[in-house]
């Protein structure tokens, strides 16, 4: 093996997933180095975001990191309701029974705020095994020889060597890519999200929200106001500030032409909304990220030869309907991950810790939530356009109505029952059709008048920090053809047709009597979520350590 710096333990991404993982190495007393190419740990992560500690997880982030809730964490989420919309009429149903399922506690929390705490925990933990943690480090690939992988190479410094190494660097992971285990070609694997964090006083949030200090409330929204992109809004109380965002399949985003950051402020100037933001509306900070849809690429052996991946790198995100999970599934990976490899290398086996971690995910039943096996069963038929055609005319006839009607009472038993949710299919149905329908039909009018005027998109990019990497664009079009392009302009949440400062533009190039739609491509405001590497033709690497943007909040 060549003469590089060697550690027993590689952890690339300091997010909650890989922070689990290297506590455990710690644990295990195996020297570990954890890489992070942000400035700080957070600087460079978004979330919606609640993580849980569930009942029946074998590891949950208190386990691993004691005085996380009081230290790291926002606000107890005590209260969880979902709204169905149509127009100014409402109605909503409590989904705490869902919420409380399997669910020890569940917490709001800011990622800046959340992994830098954890970075120190980090920090300190692994030099005690004679590792650490490095911040401004991009781990662009790996590194390979004779075919087999023994470590990772960096943009600032030399290639590190390890006998194992732990993906755990995000939904854009340029390891998973690179070891041939997530591609990012079908944009109906992928959500898309996008997020305001609001300023309001704790007492303003007791007062309009209803809760006491250790208390918290999550809020969903579904139904028309989304112009018709299957997704849906949340809105979750922190401890001085509000977390609002939206959350849509990316390829229904590219198929209405929807614009990220409209889509945004339908949400927070629908009328439902004023009881909550009132009239002193102020956003800190506007950010977006992608989304991996665990039913359909959660890796099921997320491993390949010394490289286990955890998190959104495996595509270990459960959003099932209301049921949004992705951090506690990263810890829990993590720490079995680190397990997998001690109890192998105890074992004189070693290199059987990808097969281990496999079988343990399964074991311990984080594939089962996952990858529900009564929604791949029932998907070739649930989800054929005929099949949703012919419900969605159901319900929105006569006979569909009086159905809606006759349920009323016993609809919100049925949106608490955990099954149903596993097996809702990716149609307009359940996130545009029936809450709308519902909301029709049961709904009481909305008298509230909303008074928020969100900031536009020049403000928001303007808002963000950005440390640009001037001579070194992180992503160039392969091709500027408006065919192969041209979906990112609108579907990017920094761009928008006719607005000329964002990531992607469209042109209209005139050569010799013809024309030509292209797309051009300036990367400074970009927020690095990813989407255009799903609908543009590009070449997308995360940007060098330190550089690109900033979340001061995430």
């Amino acid at each position: 093996m060549s003469d590089y710096e060697h550690y027993e333990a590689l952890v690339v991404g300091a997010g909650p997933g890989g922070a689990a993982a290297a506590a455990t190495f710690a644990n295990y007393g195996i020297e570990t180095l954890v890489l992070e190419r942000g400035v700080e740990a957070g600087s460079k992560n978004v979330s919606g975001g609640l993580i849980y500690a569930e009942e029946s997880a074998p590891y949950t982030i208190d386990d691993l990191f004691p005085g996380f809730r009081e230290a790291a964490a926002e606000r107890p989420i005590t209260k969880y309701r979902i709204h169905n919309i149509a127009g100014d009429k409402v109605e909503s149903f409590d989904l705490t029974d869902l919420h409380e399922h399997d669910t020890e506690w569940s917490d709001s929390v800011l990622r800046r705020k959340m992994d830098s705490w954890l970075e120190d925990r980090v920090h300190e933990r692994t030099r005690e095994t004679g590792g650490g943690l490095l911040t401004g480090v991009h781990v662009n690939g790996l590194l390979r020889e004779e075919g087999r992988i023994v470590g990772v190479t960096l943009d600032e410094l030399d290639p590190i060597t390890a006998d194992v190494i732990v993906a755990a660097d995000g939904v854009n992971s340029e390891l998973a890519r690179d070891a041939g285990l997530m591609d990012w070609d079908e944009p109906d694997e992928w959500f898309q999200g996008v997020k305001a964090v609001v300023d309001m006083p704790e007492d303003a949030i007791a007062d309009r929200f209803d809760v006491a200090d250790d208390e918290g409330a999550a809020h969903l929204f579904s139904g028309d106001l989304f112009e018709g992109v299957r997704g849906g809004g949340f809105l979750y109380t922190n401890r001085d500030t509000l977390s609002l965002g939206t959350v849509f399949h990316l390829d229904s985003l590219v198929a209405e032409e929807a614009e990220p950051h409209e889509l945004l402020d339908g949400l927070l100037t629908h009328p439902l909304l004023a009881q909550w933001l009132g009239d002193d509306y102020t956003e800190l900070e506007y950010s977006a990220k992608l989304v991996p849809d665990s039913k359909k690429v959660a890796l099921r052996e997320p491993h390949f030869g010394r490289l286990l991946l955890v998190g959104d790198a495996a595509g270990q995100m459960q959003a099932q309907g209301p049921i949004i999970k992705g951090m506690n599934h990263a810890v829990t990976a993590g720490a079995l991950a680190a397990e997998s490899y001690a109890q192998a290398k105890s074992r004189n086996e070693p290199e059987k810790a990808g097969t281990r971690y496999a079988r343990k995910l399964r074991s311990e039943g984080v594939m089962k939530k996952l990858r529900p096996r009564g929604y791949e069963l029932l998907r070739g038929v649930a989800e054929d356009d005929g099949v949703t055609g012919v419900v969605d005319s159901v319900l929105t006839s006569a006979v569909g109505r009086a159905g809606v009607r006759a349920l009323s009472g016993r609809l919100e038993r049925l949106y608490n029952v955990p099954t149903l949710s596993a097996l809702m299919p990716d149609t307009r149905t359940p996130y545009v059709t029936l809450p709308t329908v519902i909301a029709e039909e049961l709904g009481t009018r909305v008298r509230e008048t909303n008074s928020v005027t969100p900031p536009d998109l020049e403000a928001r990019i303007g808002g963000l920090t950005y440390d640009t990497d001037i001579g070194n664009p992180h992503i160039t079009l392969r091709d500027e053809s408006y065919e192969a392009s041209g979906a990112a302009v609108a579907a990017c949440p920094v761009s928008a047709v006719d607005f000329g400062g964002g990531c992607y533009r469209e042109e209209v190039v005139r050569t010799n009597g013809t024309e030509e739609r292209v797309v051009s491509l300036d990367t400074q405001p970009c927020v690095e979520c990813g989407t255009c590497a799903v609908v543009a033709d590009t070449e997308w690497t995360h940007p060098r350590g330190d550089k690109g943007v900033e979340f001061k909040w995430g």
